[in-house]
């Protein structure tokens, strides 16, 4: 069988076409919540492979499992490059190739680009001293081998957000990987740099890497994916090819229901006022922004990495208080000095980084859910009752279909979606 070269790796089994990674009768519980059950996959070498679902599907239950972060339960089977693996762990994942791009990159920001993309190689090795003519030839051997050009000296928090997924790619490929999984990769770009990111993956089918591509982007998905793999409520759906399906029967496929789009209609003029910004600024970060929300109302507020969304949604949370400008909620001025002013007056947050800035992974989902109403649950001798505060996460459960094996459980063993939720509620 013929070896190929991807990266600095080589294997016996490297035939565009070929399984690489085969998942068999894979099953997960957490508790008492089925998070997997008896679900089959596969992904090829030289495939662009899409897996799709609604949140709390199992996806991220999947990924865990492929990398070797979470065990399945009894029965289940891990082929990798032909061979069965009796038990993966992240590093023998790693070791064998598989590579996980996440959402938020993951890399260091305060190195260089060289530095970042040769990071394996100390470890992997343990090594006590810096190589720096190995780290800036091997950073651009894997640049020259995938036809791009980056500076290896900036430091990788200077770059675009989608020149820092190119580094995170080619960190992969320098640590040998066959099989990158990108989980929901184009989520912060523009649409030109998700043409550039697409034409790139193509590059990297072509050389015979594996890519799971997760999105909840349906049009990107039939446009990169050559097949897609569906996922509901912890089962398979089934496997598909990209061709043969539109975003219709995609979201049939996803959901059990039928979608209509239609166009929103209009909130009445006369639909009260809940929230009006005049000429909010902060210095370096965004300037004279004014609008209006109105009751029943949806607003979007889009743009690039960089051009200061989420500084804005801080400040209005009060995490990041404006220079200049007014706010108001329901008519009355707001100073946006505090969370506590903003959490009285009725606003929320769910931020971006839900593991980092959402949650307390440790503590349990009860205590998650209450943590921002305690004084509500507080008894007149300000003592919090136990059976009142474990009521209102339940209910809180049941409202949000949440999906827990109990309110006790950590929230860190709950699927990506469940834990979303628990955020937003």
């Amino acid at each position: 069988m013929p070896v190929t070269t991807v990266g600095n790796s080589t294997s016996t089994l490297t035939q565009k076409g070929e399984p690489f990674l085969q998942l068999r009768h894979v099953s997960k519980r957490f508790g008492g919540v089925r998070a997997l059950e008896d679900v089959d996959f596969e992904i090829l070498l030289g495939e662009i492979h899409a897996l799709v679902g609604e949140n709390g599907s199992g996806k991220s239950t999947l990924v865990k499992i492929a990398t070797g972060v979470l065990e399945p339960d009894w029965g289940a089977e891990i082929i990798v490059g032909g061979k069965r693996v009796a038990s993966l762990t992240p590093f023998e994942a790693y070791r064998l190739g598989i590579h996980v791009v996440h959402q938020d990159l993951s890399l260091f920001p305060n190195l260089s680009v060289a530095e970042n993309i040769a990071s394996h190689f100390y470890l992997e090795g343990f090594r006590s001293f810096v190589d720096w003519k190995k780290i800036w030839a091997r950073s651009q051997e894997v640049m020259e081998q995938l036809s791009i050009s980056l500076p290896l000296e900036a430091q990788v928090r200077t770059l675009s957000i989608a020149d820092q997924q190119l580094v995170a790619i080619c960190r992969a490929i320098a640590g040998a990987a066959r099989l990158i999984i990108l989980d929901e990769p184009t989520s912060s770009l523009t649409w030109r740099e998700v043409s550039r990111l697409f034409a790139f993956l193509r590059g990297l089918k072509e050389k015979g890497m594996a890519i799971l591509f997760i999105s909840h982007r349906l049009d990107e998905v039939l446009e990169i994916g050559d097949r897609v793999t569906v996922l509901r409520d912890g089962k398979k759906v089934g496997t598909f090819s990209a061709r043969e399906l539109d975003q219709s029967e995609l979201s049939f496929l996803m959901t059990g229901k039928k979608v209509s789009f239609t166009r929103n209609t209009a909130v009445q003029e006369d639909a009260p006022e809940v929230l009006r910004v005049e000429n909010l600024s902060r210095s370096n970060q965004y300037q004279d922004i004014s609008f209006s929300l109105r009751k029943g109302e949806v607003l979007g507020i889009i743009g690039p990495r960089g051009s200061g969304r989420t500084e804005m949604a801080l400040s209005l949370f009060g995490l990041n208080p404006p220079d200049a400008g007014k706010m108001y909620v329901e008519g009355r001025e707001f100073r946006g000095e505090s969370v506590q002013e903003a959490i009285k007056v009725g606003i929320g947050y769910v931020p971006e980084n839900r593991l980092l800035q959402g949650l307390v992974l440790e503590q349990s989902v009860e205590n998650n859910l209450v943590v921002t109403v305690l004084r509500k649950l507080l008894e007149k001798k300000l003592l919090l009752d136990p059976q009142k505060k474990r009521d209102f996460a339940r209910q809180v459960v049941k409202d949000f279909g949440i999906k827990a094996p109990d309110v006790e459980a950590p929230v860190r063993s709950l699927s990506g979606g469940n834990q979303q939720k628990v955020v937003l509620a």
